[in-house]
């Protein structure tokens, strides 16, 4: 799997730049030779679009935009010819002083979306605001597909579900030609760095504070995963490892599958086997 970049066509909604319109349809050929190529490879591609496109936002031309850039996003994925399980990938948003009728807004926004927009669209919880509860409410008004986070529902749990129970809720969420996935991370537990202005000199100086749990580490916890990858082995679904590292962190997390776990090497660490 590989998540491209939501800036591939920065302009291509702007307002003020009509020029970079077309660039989408421009691109028709290169884009259409570069789906060619992932589909070749058995390569799943998705979107995360940035913290910028909100569709539960209580200002309607903010709304508007998000669904324009949602939009353009999804003819990316088209244009593409890749398969119903190359998805934009989307948290709720904001609570804005009112968690309910912010959730009322996204399950209305979502039904309004331009329909191949919709097709792609899937919905994660997420570790501040809204829960895999809320998520589950809004798949049972709307039926989006799920993504289950597995650090933001240790994070954001106040309803105390279960993780392996929710975990099969979200993947029952997904039809059934297309594969789920989920994202599984571990929390950042280094001192963290920050600039502090000293209340006598006026002076900014870097003090030590403890970690946020809600930070992503450089690598994936082996023992932690290991431990998840036994007590899902039945269930089937890919995994998007959110890790500052990146492929150096898939690399060494193969490497620990087969120090500490080979009996699931040839789940996760033999060359060619896909990432599940």
């Amino acid at each position: 799997m590989y998540r491209m970049s939501s800036d591939v066509a920065p302009y291509v909604t702007h307002p003020d730049l009509p020029q970079f319109r077309r660039q989408i349809a421009e691109s028709r050929s290169e884009l259409a030779e570069l789906g060619r190529r992932a589909n070749q490879m058995d390569l799943r591609l998705s979107f995360h679009p940035s913290q910028f496109i909100v569709m539960n936002a209580p200002d309607k031309a903010l709304r508007r935009q998000s669904v324009r850039d949602l939009a353009a996003q999804a003819e990316i994925l088209d244009l593409m010819d890749l398969g119903p399980e190359a998805v934009l990938v989307i948290h709720v948003g904001g609570a804005y002083d009112d968690k309910s009728a912010a959730m009322d807004r996204w399950a209305a926004c979502y039904r309004d979306l331009p329909e191949h927009a919709r097709r792609r669209l899937v919905l994660e919880n997420d570790d501040v605001r809204f829960s895999a509860a809320d998520v589950l409410s809004i798949h049972e008004r709307t039926g989006v597909p799920l993504v289950f986070d597995m650090q933001h529902h240790q994070c954001l749990n106040p309803e105390g579900l279960p993780w392996r129970s929710t975990l099969e809720r979200f993947l029952h969420t997904w039809p059934n030609s297309i594969r789920p996935k989920i994202h599984y991370s571990s929390p950042r537990t280094q001192m963290r760095e920050v600039l502090h202005v000293d209340g006598k000199t006026g002076r900014k100086k870097k003090v030590l504070q403890p970690p946020r749990w809600t930070a992503h580490a450089d690598y994936i916890h082996p023992f932690d995963f290991i431990r998840f990858a036994w007590e899902t082995r039945k269930l089937e679904f890919d995994i998007m490892l959110e890790a500052k590292a990146k492929d150096l962190a898939l690399h060494r997390l193969r490497q620990d599958i087969l120090c500490y776990a080979p009996q699931l090497q040839d789940r996760f660490g033999a060359p060619g086997v896909r990432e599940r």
